[in-house]
């Protein structure tokens, strides 16, 4: 008995290659050997052949992820956001400006007048100390001066232009200026605010409170910069006639790297862009997907793409495999694509199925330099839209789903995670969950403003939701968040005995061994379904909805 071989485990090539679809739940790996703590793991990558990162981390193109805000934010964290392209060519271009045109942190939205404006009412200065003058009324326009809260509450006759009080040419600073040049500068002046100031145009204003607020943050990582000391921005495009004169725009508006945005991309539609991109531009990179397959991937690999994002149906928001029957469990996908993919020398982003740090250790160590993230940045303050405050039903009371998803079930609002009462104290929540609306691009609200192009649906009369409309509850800055999520990945890889994310590869190939937890896993949501349905939560035909809702995430951690 002592001389037979014990399995302890199995090596990547002999688990993925045994005919099973396997997500990121249904695979552990075993820990390897700690020789190293966990701050000597680097985690710096490559988003495609000549973009690198300090972080692997990437905002996806969503247009309830990734905008200005999201993409300034993710650079300054060593990440980098992929502008959506859900809107207009003007639009889409004028986001990437903003970001590339900022050296901060964050995006300011400033109180603007113009000079023959009046500040009729002390709520005119929102939360702000000062209201900007400049030409126009507006931040496009040459800055004339500054409005103090302090001098219009001494007016007598509140109701003059604002050019007869303001204060003319105020101390600024070039945009040029990263955040710390700025926090200098308020301090050596003693100022409570400084615009910061392009081509006489105002892009922010940074106040002392935006300093502390900053400062009390995880310290942030080399941001991620051009040649030119601007923040890497990248933006989406899809594979229609029309994106061609897209490309042009983002191109001149700067954009660093391009995304063709498409759930199936082994396409003629694809091929075909792919080859005029790196044809008219060859100088940009551009990112081909979404392909789960190896056969999809060395087409897209032939066509020339410098990166390529796998993953379909996986997102908690995308339901393209319940509709269509096709897809593939995103580990297997990222295994697969990933192993085709290094010897040519092309990055691969894991895009989809990410509700938790464990994932993204999971995603990276099999084979991919970045992971691309919706749900787990959704619902941050840099997220586009408005914040909203919705109440929660009594019945909902187990434990936490990782992504924080809020649904409406039957009528009652519900967050997937604690009862309310957990919630209002935990959250200050006096007038109920405090969330913002998070949707899949194949969702049929996403697509009637353009994203079915996206599905290949743009032409049919019919069409056909891939993706759904649902809710995440706030969880701050991602410059809060991000930071802390990496330094659990870098533990994940202390655990592994990887130093790095090659070293992790390495390990895949050589002595690293896995597990499948695909029975356990079937058996959690097996007894969710039944959970949920003994509380009279979904019925029997609806249960297969529980993906919709990340109900997947939520079963794993029970």
């Amino acid at each position: 008995m002592d001389g037979d071989l014990i399995d302890d485990g199995f090596p990547a090539v002999k688990l993925f290659n045994q005919g099973y679809s396997y997500t990121y739940d249904d695979v552990i790996f075993h820990p390897g050997y700690i020789d190293f703590p966990a701050d000597a793991v680097k985690l710096d990558t490559r988003l495609s052949r000549n973009i690198h990162l300090s972080i692997p981390c990437v905002a996806s193109p969503m247009d309830t992820v990734t905008e200005s805000a999201m993409a300034v934010a993710m650079a300054s964290v060593g990440g980098i956001g992929i502008v959506h392209s859900n809107n207009s060519v003007a639009e889409q271009a004028a986001l990437v400006r903003s970001a590339k045109s900022r050296r901060i942190p964050f995006v300011s939205d400033p109180v603007v007048k113009s000079a023959t404006d009046s500040v009729d009412s002390i709520s005119d200065f929102g939360s702000a100390p000062y209201v900007l003058v400049t030409e126009s009324g507006t931040a496009k326009s040459k800055m004339l001066g500054v409005v103090l809260r302090s001098d219009w509450e001494k007016l007598s006759d509140k109701g003059v232009r604002v050019s007869e009080y303001m204060i003319s040419s105020p101390e600024s600073v070039p945009a040029s200026y990263d955040f710390e040049q700025v926090a200098g500068h308020l301090a050596a002046k003693n100022l409570s605010f400084v615009p910061v100031v392009r081509d006489e145009e105002v892009v922010d204003v940074v106040t002392a409170a935006d300093v502390e607020r900053i400062r009390g943050l995880p310290k942030l990582g080399m941001p991620s910069l051009d040649a030119k000391g601007e923040f890497l921005v990248g933006a989406a495009i899809g594979t229609r006639e029309s994106d061609k004169e897209r490309l042009e725009h983002l191109v001149k508006a700067g954009a660093n790297v391009i995304v063709l945005d498409s759930s199936q991309g082994n396409s003629s539609y694809q091929i075909e862009m792919i080859k005029y991109a790196k044809k008219m531009y060859p100088e940009i990179d551009v990112i081909g997907g979404n392909v789960v397959t190896i056969r999809q991937a060395q087409n897209l690999i032939q066509a020339g793409v410098d990166g390529l994002r796998v993953g379909m149906g996986s997102g908690s928001i995308c339901t393209t495999q319940e509709v269509c029957a096709v897809g593939r469990g995103q580990a297997t996908a990222v295994y697969k694509v990933s192993s085709v993919a290094e010897r040519s020398g092309v990055p691969v982003i894991a895009d989809g199925g990410i509700s938790n740090s464990g994932h993204i250790v999971k995603a990276l160590t099999l084979g991919a330099s970045t992971v691309m993230m919706g749900s787990f940045l959704a619902g941050s303050t840099e997220a586009p839209g408005a914040y909203e405050y919705k109440r929660c039903g009594p019945r909902i009371a187990f434990k936490p789903d990782e992504e924080g998803m809020a649904v409406s079930v039957m009528g009652i609002f519900c967050f997937l995670g604690q009862n309310f009462d957990y919630l209002e104290k935990n959250h200050n929540m006096k007038n109920g969950l405090k969330i913002k609306k998070y949707r899949g691009m194949g969702s049929l609200e996403a697509m009637t403003k353009g994203s079915d192009a996206r599905y290949l649906g743009d032409t049919a009369k019919l069409k056909i939701a891939q993706g759904v409309v649902g809710a995440v509850a706030d969880k701050g800055s991602v410059l809060k968040f991000i930071p802390y999520t990496m330094q659990a990945v870098k533990q994940g890889f202390q655990d592994l005995g990887a130093s790095s994310l090659q070293s992790a590869h390495d390990l895949l190939r050589s002595e690293l061994t896995l597990e499948s937890e695909l029975e356990q896993h079937k058996l959690k949501e097996e007894f969710m379904g039944w959970f949920l349905m003994k509380r009279n939560i979904f019925d029997q035909s609806n249960y297969r909805q529980q993906r919709l809702f990340g109900f997947s995430h939520l079963v794993n951690s029970l």
